[in-house]
């Protein structure tokens, strides 16, 4: 089989959302840990692969993509029948669900939840101030988002139905980050449903193995 590869540090969002989804299917990969603050995008193969934009997610032989729900997608489609076989679902009714709940992540969920990630999580690392204004702007956004999800999941241990799929796997990275802050946790806290749900997925084996693989340092496995 091809060797897949991804190009990107683990702690980023899109690349952990791509790495959780392989472990999830069982698959052989080498990660490319590229840090563009360093100058390591200049890695010869990275240039002869980036888009117009200078950003290279995820390479299978000869299709590259770099939208990593596009590559979530592409996984567990052509690799359907490897390890985690639920993971796009079973049957059309639950492959549509998967489709609509990926998309409330990348509209609804991803922009407030990125903001609060950086403002909450990063930015005191970095010793910048925090926004407040910003801040309670998309607390407000994501907790009507939030109690939207927490409706349906009192009526499914997943999003999708009784079982993990893409639709849950896609929110893991920003929810990891959101949790680490108490305001953030907070958000989750008080909605019992989207706390356990949380709770849930975050254990799951393959997130864990992102986690870890966060904590090394820059090279090649």
């Amino acid at each position: 089989m091809t060797m897949l590869k991804v190009f990107g540090q683990p702690a980023a969002t899109d690349v952990a959302r791509v790495l959780t989804c392989l472990f999830e299917k069982d698959l052989q990969f080498q990660i490319v840990r590229i840090d563009s603050f360093k100058g390591e995008h200049k890695v010869p193969e990275f240039l002869r692969l980036q888009n117009p934009c200078g950003q290279v997610t995820f390479k299978d032989g000869d299709v590259t993509l770099v939208d990593s729900r596009d590559i979530c997608r592409h996984i567990s489609k052509k690799y359907e029948d490897k390890g985690n076989k639920a993971l796009s679902g079973t049957g059309f009714l639950q492959r549509a669900s998967i489709e609509q709940w990926l998309q409330a992540e990348a509209v609804s969920f991803e922009p407030p939840s990125s903001a609060l990630v950086f403002q909450l999580t990063f930015a005191p690392a970095l010793h910048m101030p925090p926004d407040e204004e910003l801040i309670q702007q998309n607390e407000e956004k994501l907790s009507k988002v939030l109690d939207i999800y927490n409706s349906r999941l009192g009526k499914s241990e997943y999003l999708t139905g009784d079982t993990f799929t893409l639709a849950d796997l896609s929110h893991l990275p920003n929810s990891h980050y959101l949790t680490m802050s108490e305001r953030g946790r907070k958000l989750f806290e008080t909605r019992g449903n989207v706390a356990r749900w949380c709770t849930a997925i975050s254990a799951r084996s393959s997130w864990k193995q992102v986690v870890e693989m966060q904590s090394e340092g820059p090279g090649l496995i």
